[in-house]
């Protein structure tokens, strides 16, 4: 039996006891969590920084500061996520009493994204904590740093029989894999959530896959040019590009391209300076592979701003591409660095049209001051979230549910839908012994019949 193989025996015994069910005990460890947290922010920081120069703003912003708000909203709520819900018995079952309860799955898998490693590795274990589980952790080990940290608070927080994290590069998550659990969360790109889902259907473990996709944001004609820009650029350069739901790539209509790539150029310019790579603000790629493989997106011939790159500080500056077509390089594979293109379009419906043929998106927006032409769009194309007139803040609303749908993901989390993902909700009907009818037994005669259908 290897290391991992007897954690996750101690770790089935350990939920087997039933002490990761107390109301009580799931506060407590949330609590704790959020103290250890608070305890390792500098670190934190300083981590992410190693790994991708981010400012230590925008590690609070994106990463810790919407941790301790999922621990606060967790804790207010999980008495009544807990609570057996009553619902109604149907006439041909009374008398009788029926009920839902949620109760955790067991030892959950999870596995972390190196791009926010903080936020998208522990934000699920605070759902499987309060979902009354235990849980292996597999932060990625792309950023090198940020997964020592994770180790470092998780070790130091909790007992291997409770939380574990498993560090390591491909072959600890294959080991993991081979492993029967009884619930795996997943956080990544679709090549690898694929195989996650291939080696969970081996035991029939339930999965949610948080995966990613080409995000469009349309530009309409009726959009704010002075705010637009503004909210584009936050939103797709932050942290380099490196975000799951960021804008991907641009629609506007050939009329409106020019102000839309003008207002684009100088928010940019604005926020970073004419030189970018001197920018406190401006976050570097996460390593060499990655570099290399952004960089071959960028269409020089296409670069309306930014093109500049040094491979030594992994550094690609803040590039717009225009303009675009569905057949470009950057059009085939989600971009996930600061490479933007715009797409002119010179139909509206044609433009919904060639956005349906691909696969469904994590996220849409769409930039419009109107109603029509925003609710035809959402209407008409499936996603996992959409914002009308901004980018990237659904994330932190933890009242609605992220997850994709199709190559963007199976299943969601977030706030209520986090404790879901992480629970199965048993049915129970409570009936008497007694009265007993006969109508269900035989013989089936008429008159049973005839009162059977009156009942059902």
């Amino acid at each position: 039996m290897s290391e991992l193989q007897k954690i996750i025996s101690d770790q089935q015994i350990y939920f087997q006891s039933g002490t990761t069910k107390g109301l009580t005990f799931r506060k407590e460890q949330l609590k704790k969590l959020k103290s250890q947290i608070s305890r390792f922010e500098e670190q934190f920081c300083s981590s992410v920084y190693e790994d991708f120069k981010k400012p230590h703003f925008e590690t609070f912003e994106t990463e810790i500061g919407l941790l301790y708000s999922e621990i606060d909203f967790t804790l207010r709520n999980l008495e009544q996520w807990t609570s057996k819900r009553t619902v109604e018995t149907n006439l041909a079952n009374l008398p009788a009493r029926s009920y839902i309860q949620a109760e955790p799955f067991g030892v959950s898998l999870i596995i972390g994204a190196w791009n926010y490693p903080f936020l998208l590795t522990l934000h699920p274990l605070i759902s499987a904590i309060a979902a009354g589980n235990t849980a292996i952790v597999k932060p990625s080990e792309v950023a090198i740093k940020s997964s020592e940290a994770v180790s470092d608070l998780i070790q130091s927080t909790f007992p291997k029989e409770y939380v574990f994290c498993a560090q390591g590069d491909h072959s600890v998550a294959q080991e993991l894999l081979a492993q029967r659990f009884d619930k795996i969360f997943f956080t990544g790109g679709p090549a690898v959530g694929k195989i996650v889902y291939k080696a969970a259907a081996e035991h029939l473990t339930p999965v949610t896959l948080e995966l990613g996709g080409k995000s469009p944001a349309f530009i309409l004609p009726d959009a704010n040019w002075k705010t637009t820009p503004k909210k584009l650029v936050w939103g797709k350069f932050i942290n380099a590009g490196q975000t799951c739901v960021a804008p991907d790539y641009l629609l506007v209509h050939e009329r409106d391209a020019p102000k839309l790539l003008e207002g684009l150029k100088m928010q940019i310019e604005k926020i970073h300076g004419p030189n970018p790579a001197e920018s406190e603000a401006f976050s570097r790629i996460v390593n060499d592979r990655h570099f290399e493989r952004v960089s071959k997106l960028i269409d020089k011939s296409k670069v309306y701003c930014g093109g500049q790159i040094d491979a030594e500080k992994r550094y690609i500056a803040p590039t717009v591409l225009y303009p675009a077509t569905w057949e470009d390089a950057c059009m085939q594979e989600e971009i996930f660095g600061p490479v933007l293109p715009v797409m002119p379009y010179s139909d509206f419906d044609s433009a919904i049209d060639e956005v349906k043929k691909r696969p469904k998106p994590l996220a849409l927006y769409v930039f419009s001051k109107g109603r029509k032409a925003r609710k035809k769009i959402m209407d008409q194309l499936s996603f996992g979230a959409a914002i009308q007139n901004d980018t990237l803040v659904h994330f932190a609303n933890v009242h609605l549910p992220l997850g994709g749908v199709g190559d963007s993901g199976i299943g969601n989390y977030h706030g209520k839908y986090g404790f879901d993902a992480f629970s199965h909700y048993k049915s129970v009907m409570l009936r008497p012994s007694w009265p007993e009818p006969n109508i269900k037994y035989p013989p089936y005669t008429n008159w049973k019949q005839r009162l059977l259908r009156k009942l059902i």
